[in-house]
C-alpha cells in the first residue's frame, strides 16, 4: 500500500481541451454507452480495465457502506488496479480501520491513501473549522482537488455511483465524460438497485462497514454525515440542511453538482 501526501491543492494546470477533441470525446462515450447497453457490470469493468483503448485506468473508493461490491468485482478482475482513497483526517475512525481491513481481504495490490499535506492544512484551516465556514472549501482543500491531483495522468477512473442514490444521479449512464478534464468516467453499477447490492454482498460473504447498522447508508466525513431515518434519500445524512449533494469530486458540465430545494 503506497501513501501520497499532495503538496498544493491548486488545480492540477490540466490544459482545456478544444472543442473537435471534445466532440470526438463525446463520441466515443456514446459509443461506449451504446455498445454495453445490454450488459451489465462485470462486462463494463473488464472493458474498462482491460482494452488498451481505454488507457490507464484508477478507481476512487470512499471504502463507505456499498464500496465493498465494487473492490471486489474489481479485484476479480485486476488486483492491480489503482485503488486511490481519500483521508480527508475527517473520517469516521470506523472507515480507516474498515479501509484496511477491506484491502487486505481483497488483496488489492495498488490502494494509494492521498492526503493533503499537513502545513498546508495548518496554514488554510489552521482552527480547524474551514467546514463550519464553507463546506465546499473544506471539501475542496481536503478532496476535491487534492483527487484531482491523484487523477493526473490517468485517462479514466472507476466509480461506485448508483442510480437509486440520490435525485441528481438518476440518469446516470455507464461512461460519461467530464468536460473540464476529458477523463471518462465508468459507472459500472449504474444499474444496480439497493437488493442488487446487499445480495451480491450477501452471496460473496463480504463484511458490511460497521456504521451502517448505526444508521448510516452513506458515509462520509464524520463532522458532516449524520444517520438517515427510514423512507429518507440515502444520502439525505450528507451535509443536512445545506443544499449541497456532492463533494465536488463528481460534477456535471464541469460544475459542481447541486439539487436545489424541493417545491
Amino acid at each position: 500500500m503506497s501513501f501520497q501526501s499532495l503538496p498544493d491543492t491548486q488545480a492540477s494546470g490540466a490544459p482545456a481541451l478544444g472543442a473537435d477533441a471534445l466532440a470526438d470525446l463525446r463520441q466515443r462515450v456514446a459509443a461506449l454507452n451504446a455498445r454495453y447497453r445490454h450488459h451489465g457490470a462485470v462486462a463494463v469493468l473488464e472493458g474498462a480495465l482491460r482494452d488498451p483503448e481505454a488507457g490507464d485506468i484508477a478507481m476512487v473508493s470512499s471504502f463507505g457502506a456499498e464500496s465493498i461490491a465494487l473492490l471486489h468485482l474489481v479485484a476479480m478482475i485486476d488486483r492491480k488496479t489503482p485503488v486511490l482513497f481519500i483521508d480527508t483526517r475527517l473520517l469516521f475512525a470506523e472507515t480507516l480501520v474498515y479501509q484496511q481491513d477491506v484491502a487486505e481481504r481483497l488483496h488489492l495490490e495498488d490502494v494509494r491513501v492521498i492526503r493533503t499535506d499537513e502545513a498546508l492544512l495548518a496554514q488554510r484551516d489552521p482552527d480547524d473549522d474551514l467546514r463550519n465556514q464553507s463546506t465546499d472549501a473544506c471539501c475542496a482543500l481536503r478532496k476535491t482537488v487534492p483527487l484531482e491531483q491523484a487523477l493526473a495522468g490517468f485517462d479514466g477512473w472507476i466509480t461506485g455511483r448508483k442510480r437509486f442514490q440520490s435525485a441528481t444521479r438518476q440518469t446516470l449512464e455507464f461512461f460519461e465524460l467530464e468536460d473540464a478534464t476529458g477523463r471518462i468516467k465508468v459507472n459500472p453499477l449504474a444499474h444496480w438497485a439497493p437488493e442488487d447490492v446487499r445480495a451480491y454482498m450477501d452471496e460473496n460473504r463480504l463484511p458490511r462497514h460497521p456504521l451502517v447498522a448505526q444508521g448510516y447508508p452513506s458515509i462520509g466525513c464524520a463532522p458532516c454525515t449524520s444517520p438517515v431515518a427510514e423512507g429518507e434519500d440515502p444520502r439525505s445524512g450528507r451535509w443536512r440542511g445545506e443544499e449541497k449533494v456532492e463533494c465536488g469530486i463528481h460534477f456535471a458540465n464541469g460544475r459542481m453538482v447541486r439539487q436545489g430545494p424541493s417545491t
